[in-house]
């Protein structure tokens, strides 16, 4: 069954999606890791793939960005199309000195001060929370791949460019413990929580707001490769 937003039919998907933001990064991992692969969409150019790694089935799906775009995607995924679980795969940048750029962090929470769960179903939280079994599988696969991951909260926010206080980023490490920031964990962690689903979030610092260090558009593209095989194992080993 189709969406407006996803033209794959019931049964395309694999219990477990990996979420990139980028659709390219969703085309480098499929092109790279999944064998019997296979396109399932491309409306408005968000790539989604379902092949088999290790012998297990698993999708690659681009969310885009921010949390109106991966609630889209992760509500359909989670109820057209029976996906059991989601592991975002994206970028961050560092709050703390202690994250440096390529570091994989793997999300213990998202704080966020948007107003998505109060307009999607009436939250008030604002904090949100992956699952446990799904992050306990996680770090089951980077100890198995001999990787190391940090775990860490993290700042979610609806907004990239800010105009505001430079040092915002200080009250929220300070006030909620928020040791990077991204756009979009916060959304799929509530959607997942509403449709009593399963999700996780794992990010590579891709820049710095304590070192002002940041990758390329390309190092973003093609370096995330250690959080990718990760995701991947964990996805392999899941069991829904």
């Amino acid at each position: 069954m189709a969406t407006p937003h996803n033209e794959a039919n019931k049964g395309d998907f694999a219990d477990v999606v990996l979420m990139p933001g980028d659709p390219m990064r969703a085309k480098l991992i499929a092109e790279t890791y999944l064998e019997d692969l296979k396109l399932v969409n491309q409306v408005r150019g968000i790539l989604g793939y379902t092949g088999t790694y290790q012998g297990k089935r698993v999708s690659v799906m681009a969310s885009g960005m921010g949390m109106p775009s991966i609630g889209i995607y992760s509500y359909e995924l989670f109820t057209v199309y029976d996906v059991k679980a989601i592991i975002r795969i994206g970028s961050a940048g560092s709050y703390v000195p202690e994250l440096a750029l390529g570091d994989v962090v793997l999300t213990e929470y998202a704080w966020s001060e948007s107003t998505f769960g109060k307009v999607q179903n009436g939250s008030s939280e604002q904090i949100k929370y992956p699952s446990s079994r799904l992050n306990t599988a996680i770090q089951a696969a980077a100890e198995k791949l001999g990787e190391s991951l940090e775990t860490a909260p993290v700042h979610s926010t609806d907004v990239f460019y800010q105009d505001g206080p430079s040092d915002y980023f200080k009250a929220v490490h300070e006030e909620h413990g928020c040791a990077c920031v991204e756009m979009e964990s916060f959304g799929l962690f509530h959607n997942a929580d509403a449709m009593k689903k399963e999700a996780a979030c794992l990010l590579t610092i891709s820049d710095s707001f304590v070192s002002e260090e940041k990758m390329s558009a390309s190092d973003r593209q093609n370096s995330f490769h250690k959080m990718i095989r990760i995701a991947l194992e964990a996805a392999a080993g899941y069991e829904g």
